[in-house]
């Protein structure tokens, strides 16, 4: 039997599902504002199907991506709003979400190391006081790795790294470098690494390198189809993607299930895998032995 942590799933989704509102640049953002209390219904809803960690909706909550906007000036009152969701979830633990710079798959756009460290800073540590660790989402590159771990070892909190790799190669960073290559920065600055926002099927060979790290290690995929080219421009909205239809729970907890028996200790879901998703990988790992923490 093995300890397993199970994570919630993807919360943008959801919440776009629920509310039947077209996507924009601020993903899951003005939910809060136009739809009070959608998020933290998300949040009960995944921890009663088995995930012992709420994960803030705080992803996009960065200035930058809401410069232009309406909600230009509430940065202070989004996170603050975010953080009071998720602490109603019922989970065993909150982990405040901290997602990139600029836009989502654009390592092209992040800003220089020094620059990125300070603004993951600020955000870091109006999370880290409610929060019993901070994860670091959908990590694209080196510099992306570098920035976020500077930033947040600034706030006094365990850091998990979410990486996210090629659809195609999960043996390469979405920036094309060698998933390898990040491993001495996560051993320096993570107490967790996992691979996130990527097709599950490309994750068993990025668990493969990351194991080499001796930290604890796991995945959370998502259900979209490829990455599409349309997706790749400047603040992309998910309307661009596509939800997988063979991606039943079922078939995601058996993903797990072989990410666990290579020595995953960190499962959970991404983009588009919802409460259900969660149940049923919760559902399989009981049933193979192993104990949900």
């Amino acid at each position: 039997m093995t300890d397993i942590t199970l994570l919630d799933g993807g919360m943008g989704q959801e919440l776009i599902h629920r509310a039947g509102d077209r996507p924009t640049p601020l993903w899951s953002t003005q939910v809060m504002i136009e739809h009070p209390r959608l998020v933290s219904q998300v949040h009960r809803d995944f921890t009663q199907a088995g995930a012992t960690i709420a994960t803030t909706n705080t992803y996009a909550i960065h200035h930058d991506r809401l410069v232009g906007t309406p909600l230009e000036n509430r940065f202070i009152d989004l996170l603050t709003m975010a953080i009071a969701e998720a602490r109603v979830s019922g989970a065993t633990r909150i982990a405040g979400s901290i997602g990139p710079l600029e836009a989502s798959y654009r390592p092209d756009l992040h800003p220089d190391a020094t620059t990125g460290a300070a603004k993951y800073a600020e955000v870091a540590q109006m999370l880290a006081p409610s929060c019993a660790l901070l994860i670091c989402e959908t990590v694209a590159s080196l510099e992306h790795a570098e920035s976020v771990l500077r930033g947040t070892s600034t706030a006094g909190k365990p850091v998990w790294l979410a990486l996210t790799v090629s659809d195609t190669d999960g043996t390469r960073l979405r920036s094309g470098e060698p998933l390898a290559d990040v491993l001495a920065l996560a051993k320096a600055g993570a107490q967790a690494i996992l691979i996130n926002c990527s097709a599950p099927e490309a994750i068993p060979a990025a668990l493969d390198i990351i194991a080499g790290s001796d930290l604890p290690f796991g995945a959370y995929a998502n259900a979209f189809e490829r990455i599409t080219d349309d997706f790749l421009k400047d603040k992309p909205t998910v309307d661009s993607l596509t939800r997988r239809r063979d991606l039943t729970p079922q078939a995601y907890a058996e993903h797990a299930l072989k990410w666990v028996d290579m020595g995953a200790t960190i499962v959970g879901g991404c983009c588009e895998v919802s409460p259900a998703h969660i149940a049923e990988t919760a559902r399989a790992l009981r049933g193979a032995g192993h104990n949900i923490v």
